[in-house]
């Protein structure tokens, strides 16, 4: 179980984590926009397209951890954070410390991996 000294620890390392991606999903996309808009030959076009694509995959993917920071920080609260929802067995604080926002002990994470590998995903 954790101390409530590693709770406190956990909880101001997620919601660092959490204030740095809302800081960077924030900031304006304009100038990649405005980029479009300009007249170019179709190397550069394709160039500033693939790096607009890039930029909207970025922020899907960031706002998507920054949901998962969220329910670990929910789990903190509601006492369940660094118990497995596989086996509910305590999840490592070297697993955490690596990966705060897991959900799965190191066994359990494992199982899923080769689960996964032998359907083919």
């Amino acid at each position: 179980m954790l101390t409530e000294e590693k709770k406190r620890y956990f909880k101001e390392l997620l919601n660092q984590r959490l204030e740095d991606l809302i800081a960077e999903v924030n900031k304006p996309v304009s100038n990649m926009t405005e980029l479009k808009d300009k007249q170019y030959d179709l190397v550069d076009q394709a160039m500033v397209e693939a790096d607009i694509d890039f930029n909207f995959r970025l922020r899907e993917r960031q706002g998507k951890l920054i949901d998962k920071i969220k329910s670990a920080l929910e789990r903190l609260e509601q006492g369940f954070y660094g118990i497995c929802e596989e086996c509910d067995e305590e999840i490592g604080e070297k697993r955490l410390e690596a990966r705060p926002v897991t959900t799965l002990c190191i066994n359990c994470k494992k199982k899923q991996e080769m689960d996964e590998k032998l359907r083919g995903l």
